[in-house]
C-alpha cells in the first residue's frame, strides 16, 4: 500500500507530505484548490506521461516520491526482473524529478530507472480510476481477468496454459519441418555444399592463432638471418675487405713489440677472445634457424581460407565448427523429416484435442462464474442507486490463445427496453466509476493491486447515492487501500483519514497545502461542503452526526 507521498513544486503545491492510512483516505477542498494535483502527482510517480508545465511557476524542477509498504508478490517479481534489490521489510521507494527541460530522473529504491520501468511497476501497485481514464475495465482484451479472479478453482486455467504452451511448441516444430519438395532439395543442396566446405577445411580450435604466430616468426627469422649474416661478415671479413678479427690481430701484433704496452695488448686480446665467442654464437644461431619461403606461402594460403570461411560461418573456429554441427542437424531433420512429421502430427492431434477440451472446460467454469458475477454486480449496483442498469457478461468464441478461446466483453443497458451494448461505448463517467466500485468490491480479496484511487467518483451522483458510494468505498478499503478525491460530504464522512486541500495567497503567490484533519476539522469541512459559504450550527451538528454514525454494509 502507499504509505507516504512527498510533493515538491508541483503546480500550486510548493511542498507537502501526505501520510496515508491503510483504509479509506479522502481528499476534499474548495473547487480549484488543487485536489487533482495529488492524483497528478501520483500519476507522475507511476510513470505516466507528464511535462514541464507541471512544475510550479518560478521553480527549476518538480519532485515527487512515493513510499510503499508490504508490496505484493507481483511487485517483488517485477523488481527482480529489473535487477533491483528488495528492502528487508518489503518496502519500496519511487522518486521522480522533472526538470524545466522536460527530462525526468527516476529512481527505484535509490537505483536509476526509466519512466517505462516506473509505469510497469505502477500498474502493479496502484489502479487509478477517474472520469477520463482508460482502465482495463473498458478494454475487452482484459475483461476476462475479472471473471478469472473469481474462479473458485484456478487449476483448470493453469492446466490449460501448460497444455497450450506445449501445443504451440509442437506447432512451431511442425511449421519448420513442413516444406515442399522443391524447397527441400534447395535446402539440401545448400547444406551439402556448406558441410563439404567445412569438413574439407578440417578446422582445428586455435589453429588461426598458431598460424599467425608462426607466420610472424618466419617473417622475423628471414630478416634476422640477413642481419646475423651481415654481422658475421663484419667479424670475419671477406675477399674484398678485412673483418674485425683481422683488425684486432693487426693491433695485437703491433703492440706485442713493446713490453710497455702489455696491459693495453691484454685488453685487445680479451676483446679478440670475446669476438670469437660471439662469432661462434652467431654461426650456431644461423644453423638453428629453420624456415622456407614455401612454408610461409602455405601458411598465408591457409589463413586466407580460414578468413573466407569465417566471413560465412562464424568469426572463430568454434563458431564455424558449431555451424557445421547445426548444418548436419538440419540436413538430418530434412532427410528424416517424414518420420519426424508423422510423429509430430500425432503429437499435434493429441495436444490439440487436449487443449480444446481444457478450453471448453475453462469456458464452462467461466460461464458459471459469469452468471454469479452478473447477479452480484446487479446487487451492488442496486445498492449504489443504479437499479435499472443491466449488466451482462457477453461470451463469443474466438481462436485458441494463451487465455482460452473465450472473447469476453462487458455489456450494459442503462434504460429498460434498450439492448445491452459494450460498456466502453455507452457508460458515462459516473456510471463507470460506480460499476468499477461494484466490481472492485467483489474481487477485493483476489485483486493483487494494493491501492485503488477514485478521482471524483461522486460526479453527477445524488446525496443518497453518495452515501452508499461512501459505504461501499469503506467496505472495499477493508481489503484494499482506497484513496478518493471527492466533493461529497457523505463519502468523506466514511473516511479513516481525511485530508483538506487548502489554497492560500501570500505576497502575490498562490500556495496549496495538504492538511490532515482531526475530528473538529472534519466536522467543519463536512459542514462547509454541505452548506457552501455559511457554516451554521445546524450544519455543524449534522456533520457531527454523520461522523459519529458508524454504518457498515
Amino acid at each position: 500500500m502507499l504509505k507516504t507521498l512527498d510533493i515538491e513544486n508541483i503546480a500550486v503545491i510548493e511542498k507537502a507530505t501526505v501520510d496515508f492510512t491503510d483504509g479509506l483516505n479522502v481528499f476534499t477542498g474548495e473547487t480549484g484548490a488543487g485536489k487533482s494535483i495529488v492524483v497528478d502527482s501520483i500519476n507522475a510517480i507511476l510513470g505516466e506521461r507528464t511535462s514541464k508545465d507541471l512544475i510550479r511557476h518560478g521553480a527549476d524542477y518538480a519532485f515527487v516520491s512515493a513510499f510503499f509498504e508490504n508490496i505484493s508478490d507481483n511487485a517483488v517479481h517485477k523488481l527482480s526482473d529489473f535487477g533491483i534489490d528488495l528492502e528487508d521489510d518489503n518496502s519500496l521507494l519511487l522518486t521522480r524529478k522533472i526538470s524545466q527541460n522536460g527530462k525526468s530522473v527516476c529512481k527505484i529504491n535509490g537505483k536509476a530507472a526509466t519512466v517505462s520501468m516506473l509505469r510497469e511497476l505502477g500498474n502493479i501497485l496502484v489502479n487509478i480510476h477517474g472520469q477520463h481514464d482508460s482502465q482495463e475495465l473498458l478494454n475487452p482484451l482484459y475483461q476476462y481477468k475479472y471473471i478469472d479472479m473469481l474462479l473458485e478453482d484456478d487449476s483448470i486455467y493453469n492446466a490449460y496454459k501448460e497444455s497450450f504452451k506445449n501445443f504451440l511448441s509442437v506447432r512451431r516444430k511442425l511449421k519448420s519441418l513442413t516444406i515442399d519438395e522443391k524447397d527441400k532439395d534447395r535446402q539440401l543442396e545448400i547444406l551439402d555444399y556448406q558441410i563439404k566446405e567445412l569438413e574439407e577445411a578440417d578446422i582445428k580450435i586455435g589453429e588461426r592463432e598458431a598460424l599467425t604466430n608462426r607466420k610472424n616468426l618466419i617473417s622475423k627469422s628471414e630478416a634476422l638471418t640477413v642481419a646475423l649474416g651481415s654481422s658475421l661478415m663484419l667479424i670475419s671479413g671477406d675477399d674484398a675487405s678485412s673483418g674485425a678479427q683481422d683488425i684486432l690481430s693487426a693491433i695485437i701484433n703491433n703492440l706485442s713489440q713493446f713490453d710497455e704496452a702489455n696491459q693495453i695488448e691484454s685488453l685487445f686480446v680479451n676483446i679478440s677472445e670475446k669476438l670469437e665467442t660471439a662469432k661462434d654464437s652467431i654461426e650456431k644461431f644461423i644453423s638453428e634457424i629453420d624456415f622456407s619461403p614455401l612454408e610461409l606461402e602455405e601458411i598465408e594460403e591457409r589463413l586466407d581460407l580460414l578468413y573466407r570461411l569465417s566471413n560465412k560461418y562464424g568469426s572463430t573456429e568454434q563458431e564455424m565448427l558449431d555451424y557445421l554441427d547445426k548444418a548436419k542437424e538440419k540436413k538430418n531433420n530434412i532427410v528424416y523429416s517424414d518420420k519426424e512429421l508423422e510423429r509430430l502430427n500425432e503429437q499435434y492431434d493429441i495436444l490439440y484435442n487436449e487443449t480444446v477440451s481444457l478450453a471448453q472446460e475453462l469456458s464452462k467454469k467461466r460461464r458459471l462464474t459469469a452468471d454469479r458475477f452478473e447477479a452480484q454486480v446487479k446487487r451492488e449496483l442496486e445498492f449504489l442507486d443504479m437499479p435499472k442498469l443491466k449488466f451482462v457478461v457477453d461470451f463469443k468464441k474466438g481462436n485458441l490463445s494463451s487465455t482460452g478461446f473465450d472473447k469476453i466483453e462487458f455489456f450494459i443497458s442503462t434504460n429498460p427496453g434498450e439492448p445491452p451494448k459494450p460498456l466502453s461505448k455507452i457508460a458515462s463517467g459516473g456510471e463507470l466509476s460506480r460499476i468499477m466500485l461494484a466490481i472492485k468490491n467483489l474481487i477485493a480479496y483476489n485483486d493483487t493491486v494494493g491501492t485503488l484511487i477514485f478521482d471524483e467518483i461522486d460526479t453527477g451522483v445524488s446525496g443518497r447515492a453518495s452515501q452508499k458510494i461512501g459505504l461501499k468505498l469503506k467496505s472495499v478499503s477493508k481489503n484494499t487501500q482506497v484513496i478518493c478525491v471527492t466533493h461529497s460530504a457523505q463519502i468523506a464522512s466514511n473516511a479513516h483519514e481525511h485530508f483538506l486541500i487548502k489554497k492560500e495567497f501570500s505576497s502575490n503567490n498562490t500556495f496549496t497545502s495538504v492538511i490532515p484533519l482531526d475530528f473538529e476539522g472534519r466536522k467543519r469541512e463536512l459542514a462547509r461542503i454541505m452548506g457552501g459559504l455559511e457554516i451554521t450550527d445546524t450544519l455543524l451538528k449534522s456533520a457531527e452526526e454523520m461522523l459519529l454514525t458508524d454504518t457498515e454494509i
